[in-house]
């Protein structure tokens, strides 16, 4: 992956799936969608929303499971930052939980909730790991990827965010390097 720019491999802002931080859960859907039904679609489709705030920078980013859990605001009361899959308990455990309440009705309501519920109040922050220069070497968002578990970066040319690079399309290079080796 030497020699590969990060640019090289990234989706541009532009063309990339973004709302305003005081958009609402609807408005983030259908930017979702118009992006996906616009992009290239020889590409992998989008599954996340970049968040800009006041001044047009990306402060955040909403990923379909960010979704999911806003309909459901308990969640955001039990959960720490998707941290409780990740903490060693049992799956029996984890099922145990359904029976508190969780899911359980949010469907009933889930027009007055996405039309209710803005962008800002269930987003993520990205943190310091997760981005990286467009001119850094493709093996360094690898690694980035990889250690911090994340399924994108923000792409940054000085410290403006331009695109987003992510595992799908990493994945996908990868993978068509091993399918041209002659074994």
């Amino acid at each position: 992956m030497q020699n590969i720019q990060v640019k090289e491999v990234m989706v541009p802002l532009e063309d990339y799936a973004t709302v305003s931080e005081t958009a609402t859960m609807v408005e983030a859907l259908l930017a979702l969608e118009k992006a996906q039904a616009e992009f290239d679609q020889s590409r992998y489709r989008h599954r996340a929303i970049l968040v800009y705030n006041d001044q047009k920078e990306i402060v955040g980013k909403v990923s379909q499971l960010d979704l999911l859990k806003a309909l459901e605001p308990k969640y955001s009361q039990f959960l720490d930052s998707n941290a409780l899959s990740h903490t060693g308990y049992s799956l029996d455990y984890l099922k145990s939980l359904s029976h508190t309440d969780f899911w359980n009705r949010p469907l009933d309501d889930i027009c007055r909730k996405a039309a209710d519920v803005q962008v800002k109040n269930f987003m993520y922050t990205p943190q310091e790991g997760e981005y990286v220069d467009e001119e850094a070497e493709l093996n360094e968002a690898v690694h980035r990827l990889i250690v911090g578990q994340h399924h994108s970066l923000l792409v940054t040319r000085g410290k403006a965010i331009v695109g987003v690079v992510r595992l799908t399309d990493v994945f996908k290079l990868v993978s068509e390097r091993i399918k041209s080796c002659k074994l």
